[in-house]
């Protein structure tokens, strides 16, 4: 799912970004709501300032959120593993050749923006200043897992994540 947001951009550049897990909800710009098979639901959710990620499954809850975090300084972790609640999270940070960012983003766009498993939030001012989450639907067994891409054509950068969640 495609939508342009009504908002300002509120991140600058990929430095800025922080992981929290177990942080409440944050106000979204916009929700996706997605129930998956073995009773597992996602929310999906874009933030003025990137993205979270609620994910219920067999009473259990747990929430990502990438995005600046007022009050925590900026540290996105290129790996983090947390066996005991099997969370599993990568991140990278792409500076692609000029005008590649373009591209991608588009690319991007493109390819997402009919998947029913999928949100990309445009904001205002340049087509390129996305942030996009694209859940597996079909997950290996007993495990779900997400991407999302942040992208800040005024530094060039790409930010990449992905989460795979042992259930």
């Amino acid at each position: 799912m495609l939508v342009t947001l009504d908002a300002p951009y509120v991140d600058t550049r990929a430095a800025d970004l922080s992981l929290a897990l177990g942080d409440a909800e944050r106000p979204a710009l916009h929700v996706l709501d997605l129930d998956l098979p073995a009773g597992l639901r996602l929310r999906l959710r874009l933030l003025g300032a990137s993205h979270q990620v609620v994910l219920r499954a067999a009473g259990a809850e747990l929430t990502e959120t990438v995005a600046c975090l007022p009050g925590r300084p900026p540290e996105l972790p290129a790996t983090l593993l947390d066996a005991a609640n099997g969370y599993r999270f990568a991140a990278t940070v792409l500076r692609p050749p000029p005008g590649e960012l373009s591209d991608r983003v588009g690319a991007l766009r493109a390819e997402l923006a009919g998947d029913p498993y999928a949100l990309v939030g445009v904001f205002p001012g340049d087509v390129d200043a996305v942030t996009a989450l694209a859940v597996r639907p079909d997950p290996p067994g007993g495990t779900v897992g997400w991407h999302t891409w942040h992208a800040y054509p005024q530094t060039n950068e790409l930010v990449l994540t992905e989460t795979v969640v042992s259930l």
